[in-house]
């Protein structure tokens, strides 16, 4: 299979890396140091499920050197979303699927926008992985699993194919049977995890065994699954409580991939995550003070290493 990784940092690049292992023709996108070192030494996993190193990958700088692709895995920041569906936009001209698996709760409709709502299928990426340094994924945990489907939730020859091909890799994939209940499940665990961590600059134990901050993420966890039950997502009341458990089920040692940014004083996703939700929020008239004020709080480190 054809695939095209765009964004190869901790999850398309533990992801595009297995598949690349398993013997599909992978072409990684990336920038900066970590496309350097791509390109001078290879890939490396550092992985609790099995380290792996690629020796040479096939990496670019711009998708537009790319001439052709079956699978588009999808995986930039969220603030690059617009310009990286823009330069993919010739791939899904030739008939390229893009499957998204960001952070944010609206990727699959944002490049829909741009590329064309059939070429895009909404997608959910689980797992704890970043840049360790350039040219390095650093995974934890016990989990690393896609889970994707047509926006309907139909099967589809091309979700088929690269849920094959995924298995065929070795980690694990679904082909959910409510994609839009998933996505929101994962986003109303995601920004609160990466709310706390964040604000704490550091792991997720810290926020989660003080009982004074538990009470600030248990309230960011009920909020959002507060905005997806008004929105009609599939989420139901009981799911916070499901939520939790799974936070506290987490290593003591997670951070979220914003945690991670913003002690490396990267831009962070606060806009995208806890800005989502209040906005949302406003729209379907479900209160939201918590997510606010990490809004607030983290609003200094939006754009980066404040000057």
């Amino acid at each position: 299979m054809l695939i095209t990784v765009m964004g190869s940092g901790g999850v398309g690049g533990y992801f595009g890396a297995r598949l690349a292992a398993a013997g599909n023709d992978v072409t990684f996108v990336a920038r900066g140091r970590h496309l350097e070192a791509m390109r001078r030494n290879g890939l490396r996993l550092d992985s609790e499920l099995g380290n792996l190193t690629l020796d040479a990958v096939k990496v670019v700088a711009d998708a537009r050197d790319i001439a052709a692709a079956d699978v588009i895995l999808f995986a930039v920041k969220m603030g690059d979303t617009d310009g990286a569906a823009r330069s993919l936009q010739p791939l899904a001209a030739k008939g390229a699927t893009i499957f998204t698996f960001q952070n944010g709760i609206d990727s699959a409709e944002r490049i829909g926008r741009i590329v064309g709502s059939n070429s895009v299928v909404p997608g959910v990426g689980r797992i704890l992985s970043h840049i360790g340094e350039p040219g390095v994924i650093k995974q934890t945990g016990t989990f690393a699993r896609l889970e994707f489907a047509e926006s309907d939730n139909k099967p589809s020859a091309r979700t088929r194919a690269f849920y094959e091909a995924c298995k065929a890799a070795g980690f694990e994939a679904v082909l959910s049977p409510n994609i839009r209940r998933e996505l929101w499940m994962k986003f109303a665990m995601l920004a609160p995890n990466a709310a706390v961590t964040a604000l704490a600059r550091g792991p997720i134990s810290i926020m989660r065994d003080n009982p004074q901050s538990r009470s600030l993420l248990e309230n960011l966890v009920e909020e959002a699954v507060a905005v997806g039950i008004a929105l009609k997502t599939g989420l139901e009341p009981s799911d916070s409580g499901a939520i939790m458990r799974l936070i506290d089920g987490l290593p003591k040692m997670m951070m979220a991939s914003m945690a991670h940014d913003i002690v490396a004083g990267k831009p962070i996703e606060v806009e995208g995550l806890s800005g989502a939700l209040v906005r949302l929020g406003a729209q379907t008239g479900v209160p939201t003070p918590s997510h606010a004020f990490i809004v607030q709080a983290l609003a200094p480190f939006a754009a980066g290493k404040p000057a």
